[in-house]
Formats: structure tokens, C-alpha cells, sequence
């Protein structure tokens, strides 16, 4: 299943701020999602949180793979981790935790010509700027728990949808979204 909507454009001044949210709600085996719905509860084989900023939109999104049974239980955890996301600052720690693991994927993400080009051909075409490794880790490391909170209430207010893929009988997705709160 895949639960989300808008997210912040390629440009969006929040684009780091995106970052350290996704790494903290799904972004690997210490996150959130992953915590809570699979290592806790052994309700899914796979979850996480996923963004993309494109020229004038941007997408954000929880995944989960799970039984039909479990859809249910699973999307209220969804979105249950992101609404606390949004509501309850992120520890010091955990800030920490997520520029940190930030800061080592990118700098690891460059340590062949051909990432290299693909960071800056990416940056010109979405956004007309070059941005060092430097100014991007200073970005990144810039980012608050108040922003991050911040950003996850508005992701959370706009619109969202809910696709399931299994053998339902009925419109479970739309029955599942119209509950969210």
C-alpha cells in the first residue's frame, strides 16, 4: 500500500527539511515506520517513507508490504507515526541520528565521477543552482526539530490518497482514507 500526496518541489527552501523527515519516518532500519510496524509488531516485510522533488512539484509517500489482513491495521500505524511526526518535536538525539545518516549518504554518494554528474545535472535541471557538498551538508545540518514537525503537519493536511493492491472486494483504500484523521 501507498499512502500520500504532495510533497515539496525540487527549489522548496524546505527540501532539506524533507530530507531529515523521511530519513526519521522511513528512511532505514532504525526509523520510525520500520521500529514500529515491522520490528515491534511484525505486521509487514517491507516499509518505508520515500520523497521526490521534481521542477514545480514534488510527491511524498509511506509504503508498506503487508497481508490483506493486516492493511487496516498497518495504514492506521501509517499514518498514526505521522501524525506524531507532526506533533511532537524529534528528540535532540534523534535529529542527530538523521542528519548524520544525511550527511553520510551524501557524502558516500559521491565517490564516483558518474554520482558526481548525476547530483549536478540533477540540481541544474530542477533547480538552476549548484550547491557544494559543503553548502549541502551546512543545509542539512541547519535543519530543527520545529521544522521538521512543521513540515509533517502540512504534508499531512493537504490531501492525501491511498492506493492498496490485493484481492478486496470492496473499496477498501477509500473506506481506509476517509477514516484517516
Amino acid at each position: 500500500m501507498l499512502l500520500g500526496g504532495r510533497g515539496p518541489a525540487a527549489g522548496d527552501p524546505r527540501r532539506f527539511t524533507m530530507s531529515v523527515l523521511n530519513a526519521v519516518l522511513g528512511g532505514g532500519m532504525s526509523s520510525r515506520l520500520f521500529q514500529e510496524i515491522r520490528e515491534k509488531r511484525g505486521l509487514a516485510y517491507s516499509t518505508y517513507s520515500f520523497s521526490a522533488g521534481y521542477t514545480e512539484a514534488g510527491i511524498f509517500g509511506l509504503y508498506a508490504g503487508c497481508t490483506p489482513a493486516r492493511v487496516a491495521e498497518v495504514v492506521g500505524l501509517m499514518d498514526e507515526q505521522w501524525r506524531l511526526l507532526a506533533e511532537e518535536p524529534l528528540s535532540d538525539g534523534e535529529l542527530r541520528r538523521a542528519v548524520g545518516q544525511l550527511s553520510g549518504q551524501l557524502v558516500l554518494g559521491l565517490e564516483d565521477t558518474s554520482s558526481r554528474m548525476a547530483r549536478l545535472t540533477r540540481s541544474e535541471i530542477a533547480t538552476g543552482e549548484l550547491w557544494t557538498l559543503e553548502e549541502t551538508l551546512a543545509a542539512v545540518r541547519a535543519v530543527t526539530a520545529d521544522e521538521v514537525a512543521a513540515l509533517a503537519a502540512d504534508l499531512r493536511s493537504r490531501p492525501r490518497s491511498l492506493v492498496v493492491v490485493g484481492p478486496f472486494e470492496h473499496d477498501l483504500a477509500g473506506e481506509l482514507l476517509a477514516g484517516l484523521a
